[in-house]
């Protein structure tokens, strides 16, 4: 059954202040994705496509990939760990903190430890930790969830930052950006210099050298993993790239289609620990523990849908999408959301699919979130599937009153039937649609405004045309 707090309810209830935060936070960086790559690559489908090969043929060889980053790894004085669900992970993160004594945590942005809710469960077990990502930093003292994959908190204006910071004790009311980074940078830099331990995920990971790649625009993954004694690095199993090169294909897609920018301001290549036998390196934490965390991603990777596990986590398709637009993340009840979080959130919900079997309804399928994804996910195609096996899973149903497809199927099959309907069609344009007496129709048309009727003239303009003719460019 679809949830009660389906993404059309949760939309019709979402202030007008949210909506417009949210449209205005996803149609900028859709522009400057759109500026930065016809500037800098006039077509950049090629590379687009290349970035799709080499993921998906990552994925087809997961399990060599993740031998040899075990095998460079360790070589690098890292230790390596895999972790088959959340709560294996969450166990194995727990029991690290508490062998080194670690009490308090800080921790650079990760989705994948809120896909497994790492946060809840560590201070459950007496250990502090300290988002130092700004946008997660506000996330976490007010008690929410992100509702972005890289802006987590699109669905905020400074006005409600500047209140947060004033009931934490941060200052009084301001919502002058830059005094709200001053006060959170000052409120941070505390927390790193007596942190015990850092956490944070990974980008990318190369398998040929061992290389952890985080990318941020803040820097406070590389406070994260300065000044503490421990790093934790939790990174999906999908997350890595056969070779060191393959990563200017990615780097070079990131973070144009995320944010319009060239290059992340800080690109962090991590090749280990800082007692490390192969590359002398002087900084960073005594000791690094990579976590390879599964949780679902080798069902899919077994599946229909394994080209979701291309993802790089970009959130050009959240931004680009009109139902996201309205909607907002929240409206979606999972980690990931929008178009991406539409396909996969289903997928790891298994064995509960049905718990968010309706999350593939949420899309006009007008391919948007397909033409700027950078590793060229078929994202429409799966949702597609998705909603057909949800259907005939029972897990979710026609809305009570939806017309049937029947009278269309009858025209469709029918072309002289076909004809006199497109005939017929413009007489709506005459008649308000909304007063027409027909309840299917008044009841979709109550959440829905139709544009002008203009077609049913193709057949006469493709009767006037020679024999053998081309369409012109305009037709």
């Amino acid at each position: 059954m679809i949830s009660p707090q389906s993404i059309d309810r949760y939309a019709d209830t979402l202030p007008r202040s949210v909506r417009e935060t949210v449209l205005e936070g996803t149609r900028v960086p859709t522009i400057w994705r759109r500026e930065a790559l016809a500037r800098d690559y006039g077509n950049a489908d090629p590379l687009r496509k290349l970035a799709a090969q080499i993921k998906q043929h990552t994925l087809d060889h997961l399990d060599t990939y993740l031998e040899k980053a075990e095998s460079r790894l360790k070589a690098n004085g890292a230790e390596v760990l895999f972790a088959n669900d959340a709560a294996s992970a969450k166990a194995m993160v727990t029991k690290l903190l508490r062998e080194n004594g670690a009490k308090l945590v800080v921790k650079s942005k990760s989705m994948l430890t809120e896909e497994i809710h790492l946060n809840p469960h560590l201070e459950e077990n007496g250990i502090e930790v300290v988002e130092t990502d700004l946008g997660e930093f506000i996330i976490q003292i007010d008690d929410d969830i992100p509702s972005h994959i890289i802006k987590p908190i699109v669905h905020k204006n400074r006005r409600d930052i500047a209140k947060s910071f004033e009931r934490e004790g941060l200052g009084d009311y301001n919502d002058d950006p830059e005094t709200i980074t001053r006060r959170a940078r000052k409120h941070l830099r505390e927390k790193f210099l007596k942190a015990d331990a850092g956490i944070t995920g990974a980008n990318f990971v190369s398998a040929e050298s061992g290389r952890i790649v985080l990318v941020t625009n803040e820097g406070n993954a590389r406070f994260s993993i300065t000044a503490p004694r421990l790093h934790i690095v939790m990174v999906g199993i999908e997350k890595l790239v056969p070779h060191d090169r393959d990563l200017a294909v990615f780097l070079n897609l990131l973070a144009r289609s995320g944010v319009g920018q060239q290059l992340t301001v800080y690109t962090q290549f991590i090749n280990g620990p800082r007692v490390n036998p192969t590359g002398g390196t002087i900084d960073g934490a005594e000791k690094m523990v990579v976590i390879f965390v599964d949780n679902g991603r080798s069902a899919i990777l077994g599946s229909e849908y394994r080209e979701i596990l291309r993802c790089i986590r970009c959130g050009a398709c959240q931004n680009v999408c009109p139902v996201y637009r309205q909607a907002s993340g929240h409206a979606y009840r999972a980690t990931y959301q929008g178009p991406i979080g539409a396909v996969l959130s289903p997928l790891l919900m298994q064995p509960d699919f049905a718990k968010l079997a309706d999350l593939p309804k949420a899309s006009s399928l007008c391919g948007a979130c397909n033409e700027v994804c950078p590793v060229d996910i078929p994202i429409p195609d799966m949702l597609v599937r998705l909603r057909d096996r949800a259907f005939r899973e029972g897990a979710t149903q026609a809305k009570a009153g939806t017309p049937s497809m029947e009278p269309w199927a009858f025209l469709a099959t029918r072309p002289h039937a076909w004809r006199a309907a497109m005939q017929a069609a413009n007489l709506a344009n005459l008649v308000p649609l909304k007063l027409m007496p027909v309840p299917p129709l008044m009841r979709w048309l109550g959440s829905r405004e139709l544009p002008k009727f203009r077609g049913g003239e193709f057949r006469s303009w493709m009767k006037g045309r020679e024999p053998g003719g081309s369409c012109s460019a305009g037709a």
